[in-house]
Formats: C-alpha cells, structure tokens, sequence
C-alpha cells in the first residue's frame, strides 16, 4: 500500500509505500526542539528554516512550504517559484521568502499570530519522495506600552492625602506590576496597588490602570512616579513625574472693614477710660493731706531763689515752712490747753491756705494767728 503526493497541477511528486510513510511521521514526531522568535505588534517577524543545503540541491528539485499550528499553510516555494494556491487566506500578502537564509518573513504581525510554527523541506527527486529538513519556530508577540500617565482624581483632602490615577494602554502581554514611586528630599516610597486590565476585543491589546490614595504634606516638595513593569525580561517604563510643591506659609487673613468700624469705638472708649482710670489715680496719689502740707512748702521753698529774701515788716528771718511749723507749734499748745479744737482746726487751714504766699503775707498769717489765740485765751 502507497501513498501519492502530487502537486498542486495534479502531477504526481513521488510516491511512498507503507514504511516510508511511517518514517516520514516519525520524523515529523521527533523533529528538532523549537526555535524562539520574537516579533512586534504591527512589525515584521522572522520564521527561519535554518537549512544549510550541504548538497547544493537544485530548487527545481525542492518543495518548501511553512505551517502554523492549525497546519494551514502560509507560504509554499514549489519547483524554485511561489505557489499562492496553496497558502491560507489569513496570510495572503502577508509573507516573502529569503532564499539566501531559507527565512519566512511575516510581515504585519497581530497579536494572535504567536504561537508554534513548522518549515518543511522535500526533495522530490530522491527516492521516495523524503523530507531532508524540517524545523519548528516558536513566534511570541510583543506590544509596547505606552508610557504610563499620571492624572489627579481630586486635591489635597483634610487628612494630607491626594487622590490620583496612573494608565497604560495598547500592550501585550500582560504587565506583571504597575506602582507609584512617591519621592521626598530624603526619602523615597512605593506604594502598590490593584491592577485594571482591559483586552481589546479585535486586537488583543491590553490596557491597565491603577489608582490609589497618596500621603502628602503641605511643607514637602513631592514628586510622584508611575512604574509600570510589563515583563522581567522587558525594560520598566517611567511616567512622567507629577510635581507638588510645598505651600509657602499663609499670611494672616486682613480683617474686613466692617469689623473695623464696630472695633474701633470700642477701642477708643476702652482706651479714653484707662487714661481717665491713670489720671485719677495719679492725682489722688498727689493729692497731699493736712499733715503733708509743710513737707510741700520746704520742698518749694528748696528750689526756689524766694527763700533767701527777708521777710519784711520786721517777720522774723524764716522760711515759710519754718513759721508755718511755729506757729502751728503754738496754736497746738493753747489749744490743748484751753481745749478748743475747733480754733485749732480753723488755724491749720489759714496755714494751708497761704502755704503758697510770698513772705510779705507772712505777717497777715501772723495777725490772724495772733488773733486766733487771743479768741482762745479769751
């Protein structure tokens, strides 16, 4: 029992029996460990054969086609020419062939190209039809994130804290780790939190976001990072930094002028009652007694130059202070003696009376001195 491989013009390519058959699946069973390839979204990706052509064969002599998975067919090179029949819709103008390295490239990668891809090379002159190579490709797909975006959710709250956002979108894969860096003078923070992933239906692209509550202070500069970390492999990306500076300090809020004029009468009354309240203290304090009254007289007398001049009329040479004691001396004993305080109380008060005279007036204070003690005597 055979089996017939033909080409796509309905000629027969070779035929197989039963043994070469099973090789041949064998073959295909144990082919060689898969080759990593990376390609980007929207790039081009390389699937290379990796077939060295050590017998110089002929191209004629060769059938090379590459699968994907699903086994359909993107590219097929049939006696050295391109053969589109054979070739999947999904990958019609998609694909061109480097014959000096035996590599498929496939052009405008989407994300759900990844996956395990198999080169298969026939030699359709030897015997039996063999597979002389066949190589398997393992294509993954990469997508850039976009750089990572900070946008303030809402202001400084009472309690210092600050309500932001951080967003990436159109990546693949899926990031590992999305964060916020919150950075001082001597300090730096992370502060971690829950990822929002989205996949774009048609794509396949992921878009993710985080959103957290960061702890501010009104006298810190602050700058605050976004880091988003989309494979270990790949490269962190770093947003922009969202400055907040420190506030510069509140100066006192002015007072509004209708407060002013309620105050200010207030004010001048409150202020009118402590001076008059300090002027009549000090004037009470000054106000000098009975019994002070000669001390206010030799004081005066002290300074002034009046002290020197005689006393005229034939007063005798004494100060003011002086007579006014003398006499008041006097005025004390009759009147003890006779017991008349009333004539004693009237003479002190013609002596405060003239305590501020000049020495002519003496004399009148001397009469009526005289006269009061002859009242008294009498």
């Amino acid at each position: 029992m055979g089996v017939a491989i033909c080409d796509h013009m309905g000629e027969a390519i070779f035929t197989m029996g039963l043994s070469t058959t099973l090789f041949v699946m064998a073959l295909l069973l144990s082919g060689a460990a898969s080759m990593k390839s990376q390609a980007y979204f929207n790039k081009t990706g390389d699937l290379p054969c990796y077939f060295t052509n050590p017998q110089n064969i002929s191209l004629d002599e060769l059938v090379v086609f590459w699968q994907d998975q699903d086994k359909l067919v993107l590219y097929e090179l049939l006696k050295g020419k391109e053969n589109p029949q054979s070739v999947d819709a999904n990958y019609k103008d998609r694909t061109s062939l480097d014959q000096d390295n035996w590599t498929l490239r496939l052009h405008n990668i989407q994300i759900k190209d990844k996956g395990l891809y198999q080169c298969f090379i026939y030699h359709r002159k030897s015997l039996h039809g063999m597979i002389i190579h066949q190589n398997d490709i393992d294509l993954s797909v990469l997508a850039n994130f976009s750089q990572p975006e900070i946008m303030l959710i809402s202001n400084r709250t009472e309690n210092s804290f600050i309500n932001v956002t951080c967003s990436s979108v159109q990546g693949y894969p899926k990031p590992t780790k999305m964060n916020f860096l919150l950075k001082t003078m001597n300090s730096t923070s992370e502060y971690d939190a829950v990822m929002k992933i989205i996949q774009d239906n048609i794509t396949g692209l992921y878009n993710v976001s985080i959103s957290s509550s960061l702890p501010v202070f009104p006298e810190t500069n602050v700058s605050i990072f976004c880091v988003l970390q989309p494979e270990p492999t790949q490269t962190k990306l770093f947003s922009q930094p969202y400055n907040i500076d420190a506030k510069p300090p509140q100066p006192p809020l002015p007072v509004p002028d209708n407060v002013l004029l309620t105050a200010l009468p207030v004010l001048l009354f409150g202020v009118s009652a402590m001076v008059v309240f300090f002027i009549t203290l000090k004037k009470r304090k000054k106000k000098p007694g009975p019994a002070h009254e000669c001390e206010v007289i030799r004081v005066e007398r002290e300074e002034s130059e009046q002290a020197k001049e005689r006393v005229e009329n034939r007063v005798p040479e004494r100060s003011n202070e002086a007579q006014c004691i003398v006499n008041i001396s006097k005025t004390d004993s009759v009147m003890e003696e006779t017991n008349v305080p009333r004539l004693r109380l009237q003479f002190k008060k013609l002596c405060i009376k003239y305590r501020r005279t000049s020495a002519s007036r003496i004399a009148t204070l001397y009469a009526e001195a005289r006269n009061l003690l002859s009242a008294a005597e009498a």
